[in-house]
């Protein structure tokens, strides 16, 4: 079976639905689908450095990544996506459709411009689409431009949770099924032995709520002793922000993007993962990310959080509120034993929920109905 994975954003840009497609990818590719991402990619140059203020990742793709033309910054969901605009690769994706004969295009975000919606409209093929956001401006937009158009053309629909359903459903009709996003599960890992720190991952978003943090971090420090370390967020925005707010950052270690290998270290090493976003957030892979690697989170008690940790396997604080944050990062790394407890419960609601695996396999399961065809992985699963 071959299976074309669209993806609207750039390669070159690490983000949450980037990362998903591409462990999505990989985890049919071990079921023995051949499967390919495809979407765009910014290669390092003058060109990308004015396209995208913001670093990123420009090692070459791998083999299995069709890039299809360069990204452009644009505002969606109170963020900056870097989203592939450019007509001439519509044109390239349908040469590609016709060149490589699909048997399933599963479309991420069908309802951003115009990679995505495009998709939805030329694969000769059987299609899937996977809602990720929580809203976001193109939603009426692209109800108004090309949802009526395409909706009988979907076979299938999937949100990655109740939320991100809620808030696709009124401009994409139709029935879905809730498959959560997945997360790679480390073979080993450990509770204890941690560093005396915590992390933060994410964007400089105001919706990411690091400020909120970052308010709160002088209490935090003053009363553990621990370090701050700030993974995703540009190194130098998050020092106009220091400045701004007046907090020194003699205990905060500003790492800005890093690679998967060294996020993954940053997890092992950190006693917890700090999540304090205000809203729009329709999942949290950071959150699923953390637990893999028996890491316990502090995180806001919004709408998409709430779906994924509860008292058992983390903490939950009122959003945008300092104080709270505050109390419940020194509560946490003040009681080892229960730190450790809520790390190791992480893990197991990650192998019981979120291992990409058995997710490979229901999606393997979904492309299988809709074709006919057996994947005999999955058969013998």
């Amino acid at each position: 079976m071959k299976v074309g994975i669209v993806v609207p954003f750039s390669w070159s840009f690490w983000g949450g639905v980037v990362d998903h497609a591409d462990s999505q990818a990989r985890a049919l590719q071990r079921l023995g689908v051949d499967a390919r991402l495809i979407m765009g990619n910014d290669p390092p140059g003058l060109l990308t450095r004015m396209l995208h203020p913001r670093p990123g990742r420009h090692d070459p793709p791998p083999d299995y990544v069709i890039p299809i033309g360069r990204s452009v910054i644009v505002p969606a969901n109170s963020s900056l996506a870097n989203i592939v605009l450019s007509p001439s690769s519509l044109v390239r994706l349908r040469r590609l459709f016709w060149r490589e004969q699909f048997d399933v295009v599963h479309v991420h975000e069908p309802l951003a411009p115009i990679l995505s919606a495009y998709a939805v409209y030329a694969a000769p093929s059987r299609i899937v689409t996977t809602s990720h956001a929580s809203g976001g401006r193109w939603f009426p937009v692209g109800r108004l431009a090309w949802g009526r158009a395409f909706e009988h053309r979907i076979d299938h629909r999937i949100a990655v949770s109740e939320q991100a359903r809620v808030a696709a459903a009124p401009y994409l009709r139709g029935p879905y099924e809730i498959i959560p996003n997945g997360v790679e599960l480390p073979e080993t890992f450990s509770t204890g032995g941690r560093l005396h720190q915590v992390l933060f991952v994410g964007r400089h978003e105001p919706r990411k709520g690091l400020q909120v943090l970052l308010k709160a971090w002088p209490e935090i420090a003053q009363a553990t002793g621990a370090r701050l370390r700030v993974v995703g967020a540009d190194p130098l925005q998050v020092r106009f922000l220091l400045r701004r707010l007046g907090v020194p950052d003699d205990s905060i270690d500003i790492l800005g993007v890093v690679p998967t290998s060294q996020l993954q270290e940053e997890l092992c090493a950190a006693k917890a993962l700090v999540a304090p976003s205000i809203r729009g957030e329709s999942f949290g892979m950071v959150l699923t990310q953390a637990f893999s690697h028996a890491t316990p989170v502090v995180a806001s008690a919004i709408p998409g959080y709430t779906d994924v940790v509860d008292d058992s396997c983390g903490v939950l604080v009122p959003p945008g509120e300092e104080q709270a944050l505050a109390a419940g990062i020194v509560g946490l790394l003040r009681d080892e034993p229960a730190r450790q407890a809520l790390g190791a419960a992480g893990r197991a609601r990650a192998e019981e929920r979120y291992g990409w695996d058995p997710i490979a396999l229901r999606l393997a399961g979904i492309y299988e109905l809709l074709t006919g065809l057996r994947i005999p992985a999955r058969v013998a699963a």
